[in-house]
């Protein structure tokens, strides 16, 4: 088997929510499990058994895991020094996924058009506070220019 790399994020109590609407962006199978779902014996805290202790999408080369850290603020996701970037073969596959984020309650935080580096590049905050970043290479996308590049 290859070697693979998995994103894990700890979500604030919403990882279901999350992982459920990744799975409605991107596709894929979703596996979740409950800390109900497992034996409470010898566990080293006591979770609430609704949390959820893993889930896991597979959807073609995307690959994420996460679970529920109800410690964790609310806002503790709302960061700029991390983002997830997903390539796509074209810059309308690209668009699709970012509109398919926004129409779920993200934002548009960088407008999906032609970087100064040739590639089209954007990014969405999705409503969990996630940063999703797109690029398509050397495609333009909608005929947009970034600003201060040569058309």
């Amino acid at each position: 088997m290859p070697t693979t790399a998995w994103t894990y994020i700890s979500f604030p109590g919403n990882a279901r929510e999350a992982m459920t609407l990744y799975q409605d962006v991107f596709g894929g199978e979703l596996r979740i499990m409950s800390y109900g779902d497992m034996p409470m014996e010898g566990m080293p805290f006591e979770p609430d058994p609704t949390s959820v202790a893993h889930a896991s999408l597979e959807s073609g080369n995307i690959r994420i895991a996460g679970g529920d850290n109800p410690g964790q603020e609310q806002d503790s996701l709302r960061s700029d020094v991390y983002s997830m970037l997903v390539g796509t073969d074209t810059a309308e596959e690209g668009q699709r996924l970012i509109d398919a984020l926004t129409s779920r309650g993200g934002e548009v935080t960088m407008p999906f058009v032609r970087a100064p580096w040739g590639d089209t590049y954007g990014q969405v905050r999705d409503r969990f506070g996630v940063i999703w970043a797109f690029a398509a290479p050397g495609t333009e996308a909608a005929g947009s220019e970034a600003p201060g590049s040569d058309a």
